[in-house]
């Protein structure tokens, strides 16, 4: 950690005590050696090294600059008395630095105490420079804290714990989510629609996830009371998954803006904010087609159709050729012959006949009548009559629109599978969020903004009582 003074050796001669000097006297000694390195990897990690505490002893000295002592200072209307000055040990990207500051206390607030220095500055959880808990969210947004903390090793410079990696993101996010909407709202207000975008499509979808507090025995115990063998994903919860992508008049994809929400009824939130967003978009660009695109889920689409505006709606073609398929496999077998080319046929005219849905629904119906016992048939004649206005594959295609969720299934993969079900995982609400929250940021292009606006809310206003006023200063 950066120390400064300055000591002497047996000789006599002055040795480096500060980060700078240290730097200044390393490259000195390379500026006048003529013999080739030994090893080169050794010496570029010291060089980072070297370069690394005299950056951390720079960041250290200008923060301390934002620190206030007076006898007493005013936050948000509320005066605070000096009671101490002490030194802490802060964590920039760089590494660790100890810095001294000025501690206040007010009675108002049950003898809370501030320091005026972090306020000013933006200091992130009492700990963090914005920069570094910047740098650490992101990284336990992409791997686990474990994964995060080698990770940070490798590189050097900062070297946090696997447990302050854990809570960081935590306590980020619990401030996201307290001022969720209005945050939300300024992150769409500095949206900017591709100029090229001719529709955008809106979908959702599911996930199962691990949850702490899934009651995973309560719930086998309950269906084995009910004298039903336990099945099914006890123990996991659905996190919700949504989408708005922009595509061009060729049908190009654009770009993607992806959210996922911890499982909650009904995705309640997630469709609050695809609402919001939508409507956002088609304001500034009202001539943008929109195309909704889902599975057969009746929640779904009572959303998609009910809450959102009135557009072009397309059952996802993948979902129902896999239904096909299992009508299919009913009447002719898994590995039949005929069955396969069967398949093929109705697969290519669902697609690309304008009458395809009602050729595929007479074909159904015709193995309906030759095995009325077989379930898979029956329920692919439902899914298919329910579905048949939301199947015009051919001429969606034809106007270049999009008629598959595939974006939405790659999100759900991207967003909550590959990070929130690894082996052993179990989630909590905090901890899930979180991750998802930076995730969906990350995977949209809009980190950066949004690290801005949640960051905001560690800078704060700190006057000095009855004397002069400090200024908020850009963190």
């Amino acid at each position: 950690m950066p120390q400064v003074g300055s000591s002497h050796n047996a000789t006599g001669d002055i040795i480096a005590t500060t980060a700078r000097e240290a730097l200044e006297n390393f490259l000195r000694e390379r500026r006048h050696a003529k013999d080739l390195i030994e090893d080169v990897d050794a010496f570029e990690r010291r060089m980072h090294q070297v370069f690394a505490a005299a950056e951390a002893e720079a960041m250290a000295a200008e923060l301390a600059r934002f620190d206030v002592d007076v006898p007493a200072v005013k936050v948000d209307g509320v005066v605070y008395r000096r009671v101490l000055r002490s030194s802490e040990e802060y964590l920039a990207s760089s590494g660790p630095m100890r810095i001294e500051r000025t501690l206040y206390s007010s009675r108002e607030k049950g003898e809370r105490t501030i320091c005026p220095m972090e306020l000013r500055a933006g200091v992130v959880e009492g700990r963090w420079t914005p920069q570094a808990a910047k740098q650490a969210v992101w990284v336990v947004a992409h791997m686990t804290p474990y994964e995060g903390a080698d990770f940070f090793a490798l590189l050097g410079g900062m070297t946090p714990s696997k447990s302050s990696l854990d809570r960081l993101p935590k306590q980020v996010s619990e401030r996201w989510e307290g001022n969720r909407v209005e945050l939300e709202q300024q992150l769409r207000a500095g949206e900017d629609v591709p100029k090229a975008a001719a529709s955008v499509m809106v979908s959702l979808d599911g996930v199962m996830v691990p949850l702490k507090d899934g009651a995973r025995s309560e719930k086998r115990a309950a269906a084995v009371a009910q004298g039903k063998m336990p099945s099914g994903p006890a123990g996991f919860g659905e996190a919700g998954c949504g989408t708005l992508t922009f595509f061009d008049a060729e049908g190009e994809r654009l770009r993607t803006i992806r959210w996922g929400r911890m499982p909650l009824r009904k995705k309640a939130t997630l469709k609050t904010m695809l609402v919001a967003e939508l409507l956002t978009i088609l304001a500034a660009r009202p001539d943008l087609l929109l195309v909704k695109v889902a599975d057969g889920v009746d929640d779904n689409w009572e959303f998609l159709t009910r809450d959102l505006p009135a557009g072009e709606e397309a059952v996802d073609y993948f979902h129902a050729v896999e239904n096909l398929h299992k009508a299919i496999v009913a009447a002719f077998g898994e590995s039949s012959p005929e069955g396969q080319a069967q398949f093929r046929k109705l697969r290519h005219l669902l697609r690309d006949d304008s009458s395809g849905v009602e050729k595929v629904i007479r074909a159904l119906l015709h193995m309906r009548t030759k095995y009325p016992r077989r379930r898979q048939i029956a329920n692919a004649v439902a899914y298919f009559r329910a579905h048949r206005g939301r199947m015009r594959y051919a001429e969606l295609r034809a106007r270049n629109l999009p008629i598959g969720s595939g974006v939405t299934e790659a999100a759900c993969k991207t967003l909550a599978t590959q990070r929130l079900r690894r082996s052993g995982m179990k989630w909590g609400e905090d901890g899930g969020q979180a991750v998802l929250t930076f995730r969906s940021l990350a995977q949209s292009d809009r980190f950066e903004r949004g690290w801005r606006l949640v960051h905001a809310s560690y800078v704060a206003d700190v006057e000095a009582h009855n004397v002069v006023a400090f200024r908020k200063r850009a963190a």
